[in-house]
């Protein structure tokens, strides 16, 4: 079954641009994994260092057996003590429905 992670960030305003360019290298490598569906980075219009990240994959346990541990993930996970005010908020949804326009 499909799983969302919302994933929810306060960067260090002088490491926001180190921030977005880690995280892109990741966005652009996930999207070639087979079991990854969507993500889609939001950022809070109040405050240009908060971001939201929304992620749906095929299944819970692949993204912690397997895509947790990509190479291409390892150096956003040691940057983010750095980059980061505090812990990721991160909570985990079933998707219920998709509503999508037709382009």
């Amino acid at each position: 079954m499909p799983v969302t992670y919302l994933i929810k960030f306060q960067v260090v305003p002088e490491r926001r641009d180190q921030f977005l360019e880690l995280l892109e290298g990741v966005l652009d490598a996930m999207r070639r994994e087979p079991t990854f569906h969507e993500a889609i980075l939001h950022r809070d219009p109040e405050s240009e260092h908060r971001f939201m990240l929304c992620e749906t994959w095929q299944n819970h346990d692949d993204v912690v057996n397997v895509q947790l541990h990509r190479p291409y993930r390892r150096a956003w996970h040691e940057a983010l003590p750095t980059l980061l005010e505090q812990e990721r908020d991160i909570t985990i949804w079933e998707p219920v429905r998709a509503d999508r326009k037709q382009v």
